[in-house]
């Protein structure tokens, strides 16, 4: 079972295909529809433990990460933890899963910060959600319309991948709007549309989709990343927050879903690069806390830390939150 975020990709190429097969991952949503959630978790176990053991160039996709996050591993340790993100990983693969074939009331997913969200949203100019490749946040998206207003995701999906969102199962529409960062311009004419609408944009923050041009390099455990600043420049130009928004497994069947922080960026035009640092800055820093308590539920296997240029950022204003 594996996830729309490729394990195969090179350190210069991500790609948004599966690792798996068709045959594969149809086996698991027949055992899903048939055995349940306990069934799959079963099989997930062998599958990991064979990936682990045998599988050492998929594997190590997670290393550039452990590696940073668990300092001086030795031998044994570096592949219990290879084994215990991967199940992790599949779990949350089978979660979603099992949201779209057995029912949403399947997972339960506890938010304490609603109240909040809804009030940033209900002011009417709009919000951005930003969130990472962490815990389960397809089964976040499931539980977003409580919002009450519309909600567009920023997604690339590659031709042939065969791992299907939740919704797919269904066969119906997706619940939010997609928009595909390959389009023209990026996305960004239908990003702005939807935030001068004042309703909810999605974007993952610890994925660049575009040129190098558009990060700046921030810490992120301890060494240089490039992350996107295309979240903040929208925010500052539409004047609307940013809520960093992050689920992690709670229990054998829900997640938690909660507000990180609230980040605002002023409406200033004409900057540099340079003045989105610090807000760069602050969703690393948000990022870093989750993976101190959750360290198995970072599930983005790209090498972020491969490209980016050893340059120390420069000091910003601080961000108001």
């Amino acid at each position: 079972m594996d996830s729309s975020d490729s394990l195969r990709a090179e350190p210069k190429t991500w790609s948004s295909r599966s690792v798996g097969g068709s045959l594969q991952h149809r086996i698991f949503y027949r055992l899903i529809r048939f055995g349940g959630r306990k069934a799959a978790y079963g099989l997930l176990f062998f599958v990991a433990l064979y990936y682990t053991l045998f599988r050492p160039s998929i594997s190590r996709k997670a290393d550039p990460y452990l590696e940073r996050r668990f300092k001086g591993a030795g031998f044994f340790k570096k592949r219990l933890n290879r084994f215990r993100i991967y199940v992790n990983f599949g779990k949350g693969l089978v979660d979603k899963a099992v949201v779209g074939i057995l029912g949403p009331e399947e997972i339960r997913v506890s938010f304490d910060d609603q109240e909040e969200l809804l009030h940033l949203v209900r002011r009417g100019k709009g919000l951005i959600i930003l969130t990472a490749h962490v815990g389960c946040w397809q089964a976040a998206m499931a539980v977003l319309h409580f919002l009450e207003r519309p909600v567009s995701l920023l997604l690339h999906r590659e031709e042939g991948d065969v791992d299907l969102q939740y919704y797919e199962h269904q066969g119906g529409p997706p619940p939010f709007r997609i928009i595909d960062p390959r389009g023209y311009l990026g996305g960004v004419l239908e990003m702005w549309e939807v935030l001068k609408k004042g309703e909810v944009l999605c974007i993952m923050g610890d994925r660049v989709l575009g040129e190098e041009k558009n990060t700046v390099p921030v810490r992120f455990l301890g060494d240089w990343v490039r992350l996107p600043i295309s979240p903040f420049k929208l925010a500052g130009a539409a004047g609307v927050p940013i809520a960093v928004l992050f689920s992690c497994k709670k229990g054998a069947d829900g997640y938690r879903l909660f507000l990180e922080r609230v980040i605002r960026v002023p409406e200033e035009r004409g900057r540099g690069n340079s003045a989105f640092i610090p807000y760069a800055e602050a969703f690393a820093q948000a990022l870093e806390r989750y993976v101190r308590e959750y360290p198995y539920e970072f599930y983005n296997f790209y090498d972020l830390w491969a490209e980016a240029q050893t340059e120390k950022a420069t000091p910003g204003r601080k961000v108001d939150s």
